[in-house]
C-alpha cells in the first residue's frame, strides 16, 4: 500500500456554535448523517465533536484532491467511531465511487479536538498510484 493523498484541516468550533444556531437542523442534516449527530449528541461537548468530524470531512476531501465539487455531498464523508474509540472514515456516492476510481482502498484518520479548536488529518492509501 502507498500514499496516495493526504490532507489536514482545522476549524475553530465557534463557527460550527453559530452555524448550529443560526441554521439548527437545516445545516445538521445536510453537513452530517444521522450516526454522526446521535454521536455528537451522545457526548457531553457536542458541539467540540462536530467540528471534528466537519474538519475530518475537509481532510478527507483534500487528501481525495477533489474538494467539494462534482456532486459530492457532505453526508457522502462519514466519521463513525469503532469500538477502540479510533475514528474510521466511510465514503458514500459520488466520493467513494471517486476513491474507488484513484485506487484508495483505505484510510487512517485522526481528529483533536479543544473547546476552540478542531484538527483532523487524513491519509488515503491504497494499491494504484494518482
Amino acid at each position: 500500500m502507498m500514499i496516495l493523498g493526504h490532507g489536514v484541516d482545522i476549524i475553530e468550533v465557534a463557527r460550527i456554535r453559530t452555524m448550529i444556531d443560526d441554521h439548527a437542523d437545516r445545516f445538521l442534516e445536510r453537513c452530517f448523517t444521522q450516526g454522526e449527530r446521535a454521536y455528537a449528541e451522545s457526548r457531553k461537548r457536542s458541539a467540540e465533536h462536530l467540528a471534528g468530524r466537519f474538519a475530518a470531512k475537509e481532510a478527507v476531501l483534500k487528501a481525495l484532491g477533489t474538494g467539494w465539487r462534482d456532486g459530492i455531498a457532505w453526508t457522502d464523508v462519514e466519521v463513525v467511531v469503532l469500538p477502540s474509540g479510533q475514528p474510521e472514515v466511510r465514503l458514500h456516492g459520488i466520493a467513494h465511487e471517486t476513491a474507488m476510481r484513484r485506487g484508495i482502498r483505505s484510510w487512517s484518520l485522526s481528529i483533536s479536538h479543544t473547546e476552540v479548536h478542531a484538527v483532523a488529518s487524513a491519509i488515503a492509501t491504497g494499491d494504484a498510484g494518482i
